[in-house]
């Protein structure tokens, strides 16, 4: 898996609508990377962000959107 060790440059850090925000468990993504979504814990703003491929990003999200994950 590829990382980025410090990704706090990237531009237009987001969090998740389905972070917990009332816990602090908050996953935020970037926007405009090319062929890849890079996801970083919120906690962590200068920590590394994963670079998951942009299909396996669209498939995870419309699993989570569809309910098909365990809680």
């Amino acid at each position: 898996m590829k990382t980025i060790p410090d990704a706090s440059a990237l531009p237009a850090w987001r969090k998740s609508s389905y972070s917990d925000n009332g816990a602090g468990g908050c996953v935020e993504v970037s926007d405009g990377y090319p062929a890849a979504v890079p996801v970083r814990d919120s906690k962590a703003p200068h920590g590394p962000a994963i670079l998951f491929p942009t299909h396996h990003w669209s498939t995870f999200v419309t699993a989570v959107k569809q309910g098909q994950l365990p809680a």
